[in-house]
């Protein structure tokens, strides 16, 4: 069912604007009345980067009136392989620079706010104070989560994705959503006390083909959102495995700690928003194939080499390696049990598992998402801290 409108709409659109954006008019259920909430919404796009090159030029194209771009970074050599905004004349200049060529050419009635600075605890408040939505395509986990916080304590929606190597996640955050849907944040997904390190891409490698994918995606969620049209990945996660070709929908539900952390959003951040009624307490719930931890139970951990093959010893703990098969070339632990993660998602019970389960990919990832699977389940599942890469 569609959520209402993020926004109130403008009055018009200029004919210049009617004329460009006539495909979106004649779509059914958007109509005019959809590109008037693009024409009247702020979206705040952290990261000029691999996911937020796609996002901007496809949000200043759809016609969102305007684009705050936040990005401290410089246009690098290596950038090229995937942050489509940026070419071989912008090395060494700010990738928010691209993003305001790029709303020039493609949509001179976007205003963008280029912002060259870093996204941190001392800024959010000010950066994030007029988006009506944000979409998050930053490339540290600090940052995700103060760009979280801020936007739970708004209550505004925050469109997130994730890309490493062959594999991405997206889904929307909304800590205060309209009446009868579960608020969902950041750390229903990711609690902070199960973050391991992250590889960066230019450790592990990125596909710069799918990056563009996500973005694209990330995109179309917040203009759904805006114009108040479709179904949102709220409390859904969208995994993409694209080296298989496998798209797998799994269900985010609140933890107990989150929705009470949830319900201190701002009221008065969403006053004038259409859809901006409180959700009613929202009770915990888990779904057999849910991502989302049991409100109280205890967290995932992350094990060394040691203490799997220890729990592997002395627990009878089950080793699900969740790569693919080609990656077996570079080894495999012995006696672990070779369960690719999109066929591990499609299929969560096909793993026989009475005890422990240490979940082992290449470098921690795809693990973290079995785990928390096996979690929801209520096994008690572990990760390989850092992976194979880590180990070997």
């Amino acid at each position: 069912m569609p959520l209402p409108p993020l926004v109130h709409p403008v009055d018009a659109l200029s004919d210049d604007e009617r004329a460009r954006t006539q495909r979106h008019a004649a779509l059914r259920g958007f109509g005019e009345a959809g590109q008037r909430h693009l024409a009247a919404a702020h979206v705040a796009i952290i990261g000029a980067g691999g996911l937020g090159s796609p996002a901007v030029l496809a949000l200043c194209a759809a016609g969102v009136g305007t684009l705050t771009v936040i990005d401290d970074d410089d246009v690098d050599l290596t950038n090229l392989q995937r942050q489509v905004l940026h070419r071989l004349g912008d090395v060494g200049a700010p990738k928010v620079d691209s993003a305001v060529r790029a709303a020039a050419d493609l949509s001179p009635e976007t205003r963008v706010v280029a912002v060259h600075e870093r996204l941190d605890a001392a800024n959010a408040v000010a950066l994030l104070a007029d988006a009506d939505l944000v979409l998050d395509g930053s490339d540290t986990f600090a940052t995700r989560t103060i760009v979280a916080a801020e936007c739970e304590r708004r209550g505004i929606p925050l469109v997130w994705g994730v890309v490493q190597e062959f594999h991405a996640q997206v889904t929307v955050f909304w800590s205060a959503p309209p009446q009868g849907r579960e608020p969902v944040v950041l750390a229903d997904l990711h609690p902070t006390d199960r973050v391991g390190q992250t590889p960066s891409c230019a450790d592990v490698g990125v596909l710069g083909a799918l990056t563009l994918q996500v973005g694209s995606v990330m995109a179309v969620e917040a203009i759904k959102l805006i114009a108040g049209i479709g179904e949102p990945l709220l409390g859904r996660v969208l995994v993409i495995d694209a080296l298989q070709g496998r798209f797998t929908e799994v269900p985010l539900h609140p933890t107990s700690e989150s929705t009470t952390e949830s319900s201190t959003a701002d009221p008065a951040a969403r006053d004038g928003r259409d859809g901006s009624a409180h959700p009613h307490p929202v009770s915990p719930s888990a779904s057999t194939s849910s991502i989302a931890g049991t409100g109280g139970a205890p967290a995932i951990a992350h094990v060394t080499a040691a203490e799997m093959l220890a729990a592997k010893d002395e627990e009878n703990a089950v080793l699900l390696d969740v790569r693919e098969p080609w990656e077996t070339q570079s080894g495999v632990v012995a006696d672990s049990v070779l369960i690719p993660l999109g066929d591990f998602l499609a299929d969560p019970a096909q793993l026989d598992a009475d005890g422990p389960v240490v979940v082992i990919c290449a470098h921690g990832m795809r693990a973290q998402q079995a785990a928390e699977v096996l979690h929801a389940r209520g096994v008690d599942a572990r990760v390989l801290v850092g992976g194979l890469a880590a180990w070997t």
